[in-house]
């Protein structure tokens, strides 16, 4: 019988052997032994290296090595104090002080076997960190955003199961985002699954447990191990409100496809009932779009009554360079957004369309270009506040627009815009209007000055609904002509020791337009514009197309900027203008006085912004009636912000007899971890907040907990109140109300603090 060879390799040799036939004893080797090997299965594998201080082995059987023991195999890495390598079952078989490291991860424990063909095996004892897996861009982009940092997760088991290429599975396990030797929560779970491949990590009996406190048990938990998308129920949402009292929402997530996703989001109102929601996103090449459904069965703050809403935002790419859009919202009642809504940007609607829109461009003849289309544009008026009336505006069914320019047309510049409008009221005049308005305008520049006379003809005609009016059909022709010219001067300067460049841009824009009386017109969209350093270089003074102003006037402003001479930056504007009237105002919008006779100028603007020291920006605008020596606006705001997360906010507005407010509002650290929020927006003519938030946030790491109370008007006399209560725990989940849209709309320049954990030196991991 054959006795079979062996090879014993002290520490005093070294040698790179394969372990294969013919392979000769008593070869002199050099210190520290390595062998490479390769699995008989697969030759064209990657090579096996293996290190010990002793190494002995069967030629074509097994390995095996003791002492500071290393295997390495193609970015996998397996260190122990006793290794065994069956070459033939390419396995691996590890006892103490194991460790295998392989894409990132590392694992260690005390008993280690693993196939490095098949990626399958356990380990007993281990402690795990795992790593993002990056991700190659998707072909078709998702429409929903990534809710959580990518972070490393850590921690350990009873017994972990290799169950293929980033998949793992381990057996009375923990499982955190926190960095080492911080355990202030973790989810503890009989049975964890954690696929790296689909992103999916699945524990079942499980609990999560925050300050060694066991806040919140499933049977089945999912979650998203980095960024990505997956199906199964959202970590529940709990607050309250003073209109529908304690609140929690229960939201099933399902990711039907790359490109489709919904959300159906039950939501409990302990003073009304079941609140059934569910939203439906989608994204295709040609189209794409959402849309969500609102039910609350019986409401029994309304007498039992079923209230819904319906949203649908579409858009579509149409064959010919046609695009399409639609928008439909529709509520059950006036108050749906008062009675069950938490945030002012909702309470607030009090129009909600319902319209559909076919637009095309393309360009015609040398350097023009042209945009056209064709909508159906309806309302529904939410009348939320009693002693608040408001009107509805016009239907339009339809709109059509035609807008183009061309700069080589007899040497200018050509401008088109025309649009057909049949405007549809219950109560008020109908009709349809058509309106044209071409016009040319010449720009001559030199490197320090420009002017640009402009010549149109403003043509619009009306045809009117007889059995809504006595009104007769007519037709209004206006030629309009203005001019705009100015300088820019520079001169090098300094402030607050920067090389800066001050400019000087004196502006002066003449119009005229002569009277045509338009009383006997129908006034559908007209409206008076609020002046302002933009509208006040404007041709009309009127909104819309029904009211064209009749003009002799010519506006003068000025306009002085600092400029950093390195970098190119604005560090600080200031503007001043004011128009001057060389006749009476005769065209009006019915309800609207003419300005008086003897006033020959408009209010004076002035405004102020930048940066006038480090860290502060501040922003100015003042409205002053020369006629009447009386400031009819004044606002003046700052932001003192040092740093992201750190900011504060001071706000004041005045408008002559109506408002007069001063709004505060913070984001400020006050202890080590812990954070401020707050902001009150009050009026002093009233005595009356109108709007206020305080609360605070604690940044523990890899969790960050936040309570938020909120209150504001939703009517005249009425205010509804909110408690905003949760826990972010990183990588993992939201547990509690969300305010973070809350925060960031009440606080100018919120940020949402930095939970992601930090690695042993010091640097914060990556993260968007």
């Amino acid at each position: 019988m054959h006795k079979p060879r062996t090879i014993r390799i002290s520490l005093a040799v070294l040698c790179a052997l394969p372990l294969a036939a013919g392979a000769q004893e008593g070869l002199k080797l050099k210190p520290h032994p390595t062998l490479t090997l390769t699995p008989p299965s697969h030759p064209e594998a990657a090579p096996v290296f293996l290190e010990a201080d002793t190494l002995r082995g069967h030629e074509d059987k097994e390995t095996e090595a003791e002492g500071g023991v290393r295997l390495r195999r193609g970015g996998q890495a397996v260190f122990a104090d006793w290794l065994r390598y069956d070459k033939r079952e390419n396995e691996v078989t590890a006892v103490g002080n194991v460790r295998i490291e392989q894409r990132g991860d590392v694992i260690e424990g005390e008993r280690l076997r693993y196939n490095l063909e098949t990626d399958r095996g356990f380990m007993e004892k281990p402690r795990y960190t795992l790593t993002p897996v990056p991700t190659a861009a998707a072909p078709a982009p998702a429409p929903i955003k990534p809710r959580f940092t990518d972070v490393d997760a850590r921690g350990r088991a009873e017994r972990l199961l290799f169950e293929g290429a980033r998949q793992y599975r381990a057996q009375q396990a923990e499982y955190t985002t926190c960095e080492p030797g911080n355990d202030d929560w973790y989810i503890r779970s009989k049975d964890l699954q954690i696929d790296k491949n689909r992103d999916l990590g699945v524990a079942r009996d499980a609990s999560i447990v925050f300050m060694g406190q066991t806040i919140f048990y499933s049977p089945y938990l999912s979650f998203s191990l980095h960024q990505q998308r997956k199906s199964g129920f959202l970590t529940p949402h709990y607050g309250s409100s003073s209109k529908s009292g304690a609140e929690i929402t229960v939201p099933y997530y399902w990711n039907i496809a790359p490109n489709r996703d919904a959300t159906i989001s039950p939501r409990l109102l302990t003073k009304r009932g079941v609140l059934l929601s569910n939203e439906f996103r989608y994204l295709e090449p040609a189209y794409s779009g959402e849309a969500r459904i609102e039910v609350l069965p019986g409401d029994r703050q309304k007498d039992d009554v079923t209230r819904h809403a319906m949203f649908l935002q579409h858009r579509q790419a149409l064959p010919y360079g046609w695009y399409g859009a639609l928008n439909l919202q529709r509520v059950s009642d006036d108050t749906y957004f008062t009675d069950l809504s938490t945030q002012i940007n909702l309470t607030s609607q009090v129009l909600l369309p319902r319209e559909g829109a076919l637009s095309r461009g393309g360009n015609w003849g040398r350097g023009g270009a042209y945009g056209f289309t064709a909508q159906v544009q309806r309302w529904q008026t939410l009348q939320a506040d009693v002693l608040a009336p408001i009107t509805p505006p016009y239907n339009r069914q339809p709109q059509l627009t035609l807008a183009a320019q061309n700069q080589d047309v007899l040497h200018s510049d050509f401008d088109f815009i025309g649009n057909f409008i049949d405007f549809d009221h219950p109560t008020l005049v109908n009709g349809r209007r058509l309106m044209a308005y071409p016009s040319l305008s010449l720009p001559l520049q030199i490197p320090y000055a420009y002017l640009t006379p402009k010549v149109g003809a403003h043509i619009t005609h009306y045809a009117l609904d007889k059995s809504t009016t006595t009104l007769p059909d007519s037709t209004r022709a206006l030629p309009i002509f203005s001019a705009e010219t100015g300088i820019v001067l520079e001169r090098d300067t300094t402030l607050t020791g920067q090389r800066l460049v001050q400019t000087l841009e004196p502006k002066l824009y003449y119009v005229y337009i002569p009277f045509r009386d338009q009383s006997r017109l129908p006034n559908f969209e007209s409206g008076v514009q609020d002046i302002n350093l933009a509208t006040i270089f404007a041709e009309n003074q009127f909104s819309g197309h029904d009211r064209i102003n009749d003009a002799n006037q010519v506006t003068l402003g000025v306009t002085s900027r600092f400029i950093h001479s390195d970098t190119g930056s604005e560090r600080l504007r200031a503007a001043l203008a004011q128009r001057y009237y060389f006749q009476s105002q005769r065209v009006t919008v019915p309800g609207v006085p003419p300005r008086p006779n003897q006033s020959s100028s408009s209010d004076l603007l002035a405004a102020l912004s930048g940066t006038i020291v480090p860290h502060w920006t501040a922003e100015m605008g003042w409205q002053y009636n020369t006629d009447l020596s009386q400031t009819q606006k004044f606002n003046a705001g700052a932001r003192y912000q040092p740093q992201p997360g750190k900011v504060l906010n001071l706000v004041y507005r005045s408008t002559v007899n109506s408002v007069r407010q001063t709004d505060i509002s913070t984001q400020w650290p006050f202890a080590r971890q812990w954070t401020l929020l707050a902001r009150w927006n009050y009026s002093l003519l009233d005595e009356r907040t109108l709007e206020a938030l305080g609360g605070v946030e604690y940044n523990g790491g890899c969790w960050v907990f936040r309570i938020v109370g909120h209150r504001f008007a939703t009517a005249t006399q009425q205010a509804s109140t909110s408690v905003f209560l949760q826990l972010e725990l990183n990588g993992v989940s939201r547990i509690g109300s969300n305010p973070l849209d809350v925060l960031r709309r009440n606080i100018v320049g919120y940020v949402r603090p930095d939970a992601r954990p930090i690695r042993p030196g010091g640097e914060r991991m990556p993260g968007p």
